[in-house]
């Protein structure tokens, strides 16, 4: 035990442990628990902590891969097939195809739809053609079959010739500077003036009638 000058010297030395206040020690333990938050919260990401420490977990971590894809049935992948094909046809039906691309085919398709043309009634009048003309039929069926057969043929030239001259006029017109050739223009627009309206290609977008 010690007496004197020393003893208060000891006691002097020995941290004042009991003289703080609990108010001091909760800030204290407060502090040290924030200060190790912001640390964590300042880390770069990628960041990968030094051997001995614990290592924080991915979000993904533990997940299973997502199960493959179920193969189609074959009525399944028909199905399919169909409708990419009933999806094409309506945008060729639509849009057209490189043939039919270029400001002259519009204008070659509008010079043609916007009129009747006796090529609509072409191949109907060469069935009927077919069957008037069988040897089975009376003579005067077939001759007003070839008569019918001349005629069609007679208005399909005629309508050919005025469209011709009428696409070769607009395009003089208004593409003075094309490098389309006009017999192909004019042989695209004969074609198309002999195919049902509903059936055309690009669909017509004027009606009978418009101005070009």
């Amino acid at each position: 035990m010690c007496t004197g000058r020393g003893c208060l010297a000891t006691l002097a030395g020995v941290p004042s442990l009991f003289r703080r206040k609990p108010t001091d020690l909760v800030e204290e333990s407060v502090t040290t628990v924030t200060t190790d938050e912001a640390s964590t919260a300042d880390r770069p990401r990628g960041y990968t902590p030094a051997k001995g420490r614990e290592t924080p977990k991915r979000p993904g971590a533990g997940r299973r891969p997502g199960a493959p894809s179920k193969p189609l049935t074959k009525e399944e992948a028909r199905e399919q097939r169909r409708t990419a094909r009933a999806e094409a046809a309506a945008e060729f039906r639509r849009e057209g195809g490189p043939r039919d691309r270029g400001p002259e085919r519009l204008l070659a398709r509008n010079v043609v739809d916007s009129r009747r043309t006796v090529g609509t009634w072409f191949f109907g009048g060469a069935l009927i053609v077919l069957i008037g003309s069988n040897q089975a039929m009376p003579a005067v069926v077939r001759l007003l079959s070839n008569v019918l057969w001349g005629l069609l043929a007679l208005g399909v030239v005629i309508d050919s010739v005025l469209i011709s001259r009428r696409i070769r006029k607009l395009v003089r017109e208004r593409f003075p500077r094309s490098t389309e050739k006009l017999g192909s223009l004019y042989f695209y627009a004969i074609m198309r003036s002999i195919t049902f309206r509903r059936m055309r290609a690009p669909a017509p977008q004027v009606n009978i009638g418009d101005k070009i």
